[in-house]
């Protein structure tokens, strides 16, 4: 699956949640991850979405970092439609504790 399926199936899977996975552009500042997803309940989480095999870049880690020292949820590699609905169901139950 390509990475622009398996971005298609996050933002698809988030609208039938009733949330939204904004595309994440930010203007100099690159390596952010791919997409902001933010559901019902206040659950939010940055998605870095890759082809099958790759692998985040360090300047990609080094935004992830910044990203979870200010203590939010960042999922990375994301490159499957499994992966796409762990993360999805571990949002889920945030919002169940």
């Amino acid at each position: 699956m390509s990475e622009k399926s398996t971005e298609a199936y996050l933002r698809d899977r988030a609208k039938a949640m009733g949330g939204i996975a904004y595309k994440f552009v930010s203007p100099g500042n690159n390596g952010v991850p791919d997409r902001i997803v933010l559901l019902p309940g206040g659950r939010i989480a940055f998605v870095e979405l890759k082809s099958p095999g790759k692998k985040s870049t360090v300047l990609q880690q080094k935004q992830q970092n910044r990203i979870r020292q200010l203590g939010h949820k960042v999922w990375t590699d994301i490159d499957s439609k499994a992966k796409v609905d762990d993360l999805l169901s571990d949002l889920q139950r945030d919002d169940e504790q």
